[in-house]
Order: C-alpha cells, then structure tokens, then sequence
C-alpha cells in the first residue's frame, strides 16, 4: 500500500468518525439533558446535598406515617437509621 492510498483511507476514516461524532451528539444530546434536569420534588426534598456527609431524615408527612418509634428517635439523634 502506498503513501498516497494510506492517506485517503486515514481521511475517509477519520471523516467517518467525525460525522458519526456530530450525528450521535445531535441524537443523544437532547435525550441527556432531560434526563439530567427533570426530578421529582418528593426526591429533590429528600436527598442531602451530595457530599454533604451528613444525614438528613425525610420529614415528609407520607414517609412519617410509615415509621416506627425507633427508626424516628435515630432520625432525631443525626444517625443513619437501622431498624425498619
């Protein structure tokens, strides 16, 4: 193989690879995006900030309901509950 063919078959490749780039971005870009931005409230309320390292309960009046005397008292206390 000469210099000449080795040149126009590295150009086909790279511009093959440059227009699945463009093509692929202009597919999924949009699809990432939402699916970054879109949340719900109940799970933006709940989570901490990420790496806070610190806990915080979900104090949402549904998930209260739910609880058992034990699971609140480690709430109150800032530790990470163990007990259902």
């Amino acid at each position: 193989m000469n210099r000449i063919n080795r040149l126009i078959i590295g150009a086909g490749v790279a511009g093959s690879l440059l227009t699945g780039g463009v093509i692929g971005a202009t597919i999924a870009g949009p699809l990432g995006v939402s699916a970054a931005t879109s949340s719900s409230a109940a799970a933006t309320a709940a989570s901490p900030a990420a790496g806070s390292g610190t806990f915080v309960p979900n104090e949402n009046a549904t998930h209260e309901a739910g609880e058992s005397a034990a699971r609140e008292a480690q709430e109150n206390a800032g530790q990470v509950p163990t007990v259902p």
